[in-house]
């Protein structure tokens, strides 16, 4: 009998596998960088609205010869609100003026500069008894450390005086360009313009030297006023800025300049 040989069926052909669906992967952090730069540089070719001051027109020599000559004639001497008795004195006001106002310094140095109105007498009085006449005024264990640690310094480099320029007041513990810019102006008459807070704001939302950073302002603000009225310029602009052009409600309508003002949004 013949023996019968099955052969076995041919296997049909596995169907492929359908490929899952794989959820895009969530860039990384450092994946992001290069999204972000993508994202700057197309935000970069689109128009930026900038600050009101900027789109405006400058200003002509004209005008702002006629501005500083309204506050001359509204206030003809101008003087800085911290008081002072002599440069030392000056120098530490404004060291401890920073983030601080001067009515708020006025009220601890005045006892204070009684009995340490020079350098040695600060040494004398030390630090721990210094913080005691100044504990009213914000940041002061810091302040207090730089102003003996400043009063030192005068002693050991400068005879005990406040140095005369910029780069030497600039290298006392505490002090920067605004701090070295005051003294040079209110105790040595330079031309200088020191650009706080109030003068930022007057410097850019009037339009006559805007800027990003206080140097900007400070730079412009000293290229376009007259030299004649450089003395009392940045005195001006302060008392301006606290007392008129507000922060948040300037008084456009008493305002001095309201019909020179470039700032779009004055209510006048």
């Amino acid at each position: 009998m013949a023996k019968i040989i099955r052969t076995p069926a041919p296997r049909k052909a596995a169907a492929p596998k359908k490929k899952a669906k794989t959820a895009a992967a969530k860039p990384t952090a450092s994946a992001n960088k290069p999204l972000k730069a993508a994202k700057s540089e197309s935000a970069k070719s689109k128009p930026v609205k900038s600050k009101p001051a900027k789109s405006t027109k400058p200003w002509t020599a004209a005008e702002i010869r006629e501005v500083f000559s309204r506050f001359q004639k509204a206030n003809p001497e101008p003087k800085g609100e911290l008081e002072h008795l002599n440069p030392y004195t000056l120098l530490v006001a404004v060291v401890l003026s920073a983030q601080a106002t001067d009515a708020g310094v006025n009220k601890a140095t005045r006892e204070l500069f009684k009995i340490a109105d020079t350098p040695q007498k600060m040494l004398d009085l030390g630090e721990d008894r210094l913080r005691d006449y100044i504990k009213t005024i914000g940041l002061y264990r810091t302040k207090a450390k730089n102003v003996i640690a400043l009063s030192a310094k005068l002693l050991a480099e400068f005879g005990g005086e406040v140095p005369r320029t910029r780069a030497e007041i600039e290298s006392l513990p505490g002090a920067g360009r605004k701090t070295a810019n005051v003294v040079l102006n209110m105790a040595f008459g330079e031309h200088t313009m020191a650009v706080d807070t109030h003068v930022f704001r007057v410097g850019n939302r009037t339009g006559i030297a805007p800027g990003k950073t206080p140097l900007e302002v400070e730079l412009g603000l000293e290229k376009v006023i007259p030299s004649e009225f450089m003395l009392h310029a940045h005195h001006w602009l302060i008392l301006h800025g606290r007392y008129t052009c507000l922060a948040r409600k300037p008084r456009c309508e008493v305002c001095l300049i309201n019909d020179l003002c470039r700032w779009p949004e004055k209510t006048v």
